[in-house]
């Protein structure tokens, strides 16, 4: 790409103090939503009074205040613009739909069923690996603008990565879940998968592209990006913050229980991060990506679209559910692992960069 166009996504932090605290607000929530659930029980009576088709309508409207601020950062019309550069897309998005998920799967599975057999009773482990799977078939969309910001990453290219990944998800999603779900012996029926796939991907990505693009032709482009989506910017993190509270409230007793269960979880999860991003990063490199299209792009590609992971498994599996809490704990190990890996992708921005411009030179 020849041009670099800046937009708020990479050039100010679209979760302003809650992005540069996150993993302080989701402990927050954590102790908050475990203390709720012990000490407010009638929470989870007073949330099956509103559900309609087994969806908890609270749920819902949070998770949907998570994704429509993001969904309306998408612009469709920028994937063209990919074209003269199309490795960095082609290695992302290669990993997010082709090796990914895979990982995800084997690397839970050994973990949680075959190492932690003696700590996790089997039904409970296979719930916590359809978590997983859930996980690690969505890959990273809200936080993406984050870590392209904290890596000095190209704005207009990791729009384009999102936009990509968006509408591959729409088609690629539901089939990767219910066939790795069928592979873990959960069977899962496609429509309720598919619904979920329209409630939290379809509905938020067309109505947020079409209030982009009429608020953008009535009030301009300025005031879109300067003064909508700034006043917009808390809805996404009060929702989450609001959703784990929730979901942990419904969680409290397990995590006083069995602690152990949580750490447990995050060591495949852990590890499915660092690997990925690793061999990402490793890819990109070898292609002679530059890096502020590399360093984005493996990240997008080592986190998840936890939102999406959070409200699938409360859609299939209910809010009580091991698979709910296998998640929210991708929630909580994501934070600190991703900023990890953003420092050493900064570490290591001059050895990147001076390696690529060799193999460049030897190429020539």
């Amino acid at each position: 790409m020849t041009t670099r166009k800046s937009t708020p996504a990479s050039s100010a932090d679209p979760l302003g103090l809650f992005g540069r605290y996150l993993t302080i607000w989701v402990a927050l929530a954590i102790a908050i939503g475990v203390a709720v659930g012990e000490w407010i029980p009638s929470v989870a009576d007073t949330l099956s009074e509103y559900e309609y088709a087994n969806v908890s309508i609270p749920v819902a409207i949070l998770i949907w205040a998570m994704i429509f601020p993001m969904m309306l950062r998408i612009d469709l019309g920028s994937i063209g613009g990919v074209r003269r550069e199309p490795l960095g897309l082609i290695v992302t998005t290669g990993m997010n739909w082709l090796i990914k998920p895979f990982t995800m799967f084997a690397i839970a599975w050994f973990f949680l069923i075959v190492v932690f057999e003696p700590f996790i009773e089997e039904s409970l482990a296979r719930e916590y690996l359809s978590g997983a799977i859930l996980l690690g078939a969505a890959p990273c969309t809200a936080m993406v603008f984050v870590w392209s910001l904290l890596t000095r990453g190209d704005a207009s290219y990791t729009l384009v990565q999102v936009s990509v990944n968006d509408l591959i998800m729409l088609v690629a999603f539901a089939p990767i879940v219910v066939f790795l779900l069928d592979v873990s012996s959960v069977s899962v029926p496609w429509d309720t998968v598919l619904v979920s796939v329209v409630l939290y991907i379809v509905i938020p990505l067309a109505t947020g592209y079409t209030t982009r693009r009429v608020l953008m032709s009535r009030r301009g482009e300025h005031w879109f990006e300067n003064v909508f989506l700034k006043k917009l910017a808390p809805v996404t993190p009060s929702g989450l913050i609001l959703t784990l509270i929730l979901l942990f409230a419904f969680q409290g007793e397990v995590i006083l229980e069995e602690p152990l269960h949580i750490a447990l979880i995050a060591v495949p999860l852990t590890i499915q991060t660092v690997l990925i991003f690793a061999i990402t990063y490793r890819c990109m490199r070898a292609c002679r990506v530059r890096h502020d299209v590399a360093a984005p792009g493996a990240l997008i590609g080592a986190s998840n679209f936890f939102e999406l992971s959070v409200a699938a498994a409360i859609a299939l599996f209910g809010l009580e559910s091991g698979a709910a809490l296998a998640t929210v704990v991708g929630v909580l190990v994501e934070v600190p692992v991703m900023l990890l890996l953003v420092n050493y992708a900064n570490r290591t921005r001059n050895s990147y960069t001076a390696s690529v411009s060799v193999s460049r030179q030897i190429a020539k």
